[in-house]
């Protein structure tokens, strides 16, 4: 399996880093670690995770309030948002069709 991370996703866990390394330095790093970690675990565990919005799946991150939303074809796992699971689900809906 390949997991390939669109641009729209790295950014999410770039604005997620941001924001957590502003709540307290150090935690960020966190954020990302522990979101890269929740990524790698998607090569044995993908495919698993409950579907939305009638395409995505989503896995919930472990140590944060994020969703990471994927699709599976083949070999390849693209992963297409990482967001904080506190937003307006309409907003994440919008988002999710936009990309």
């Amino acid at each position: 399996m390949k997991i390939v991370v669109t641009e729209s996703a790295s950014d999410d866990i770039a604005d997620g880093y941001l924001f957590y390394e502003k709540q307290s330095r150090g935690l960020g790093d966190y954020f990302e670690s522990s979101i890269l970690s929740d990524l790698r675990s998607l090569i044995i565990y993908s495919g698993i995770h409950e579907v939305h919005f009638g395409i995505y799946y989503r896995k919930i991150s472990r140590h944060f309030p994020y969703a990471i939303y994927y699709t599976v074809e083949d070999e390849l796992i693209q992963v297409h948002a990482i967001i904080d699971t506190r937003r307006n689900p309409a907003w994440i809906e919008d988002k999710l069709v936009d990309n």
